[in-house]
């Protein structure tokens, strides 16, 4: 059972699955929210607070894509992609556009109730002080500084948006500057177990982030690839 009552937003146009969705979900100890197609699931978004959203993406009124967007210019909050569409070219879009995960119909409602406790595990236990000095509250490298109370990221002053996972991404590269992660490493902190299917998902992540953290992403100051192995922070 979660420490507290964490909400969840299913937005999905099956009626059927959302109701599979919530007799596992609210078993686990959350409560949870519905919203049968895109419009009203952001109809939701400005009325309530929710901890985690899961969506599909082909949905009336407003797809899944349409919705993400808008969240992610409006809020930070947990993203999880259940959707029929596997091509890898749909996962990349939907993570590329600030999905945390991507999981493909048919799917284990024992398999999304994990996913969902990692993600809420991972995102809303960011401040905890293990691993660190109990009075650090920031990490700078070179011009950025990565804010451990506020959660956010400056680079020369100035804000830095990311979404949940990238933020996850660079704590843990910050926090060891100079230490070499493999993808699968990655995957396991931000996300907790690892599947076979996610093969793409960190390397879409840490993409994006060398886009909002670098000058030139594709001549990495920061976050360098070390080829074979892996990502790693470089030490300024």
């Amino acid at each position: 059972m979660p420490d507290k009552k964490y909400r969840i937003l299913i937005a999905e146009d099956d009626r059927d699955i959302i109701d599979l969705l919530e007799l596992y979900l609210e078993n686990a100890g959350y409560e949870v929210l519905s919203a049968e197609n895109g419009l009203l699931a952001w109809q939701c978004l400005q009325q309530e607070t929710v901890d985690l959203i899961l969506m599909d993406i082909m949905m009336p009124e407003m797809d899944g894509y349409q919705l993400i967007r808008k969240v992610r210019e409006n809020m930070n909050v947990p993203v999880i992609i259940l959707s029929a569409k596997t091509e890898d070219s749909d996962k990349i879009l939907g993570l590329d556009l600030g999905a945390d995960d991507y999981i493909a119909k048919p799917f284990n409602p024992l398999e999304v109730a994990a996913r969902i406790r990692s993600n809420i595990r991972r995102f809303y236990h960011l401040n905890d002080s293990r691993g660190r000095d109990e009075h650090e509250d920031s990490i700078t490298i070179g011009e950025l500084r990565l804010d451990l109370e506020g959660m956010k990221v400056t680079k020369r002053g100035e804000e830095i948006l990311l979404t949940p996972t990238e933020f996850k991404i660079l704590r843990m590269l910050m926090q060891n500057p100079g230490k070499v992660y493999t993808k699968i490493q990655i995957y396991e902190h931000v996300n907790g177990d690892y599947y076979a299917s996610d093969d793409n998902t960190i390397m879409v992540h840490v993409s994006k982030l060398r886009e909002k953290i670098e000058d030139d992403p594709k001549a990495p100051r920061y976050l360098k690839t070390i080829r074979g192995l892996g990502y790693k922070m470089e030490k300024q």
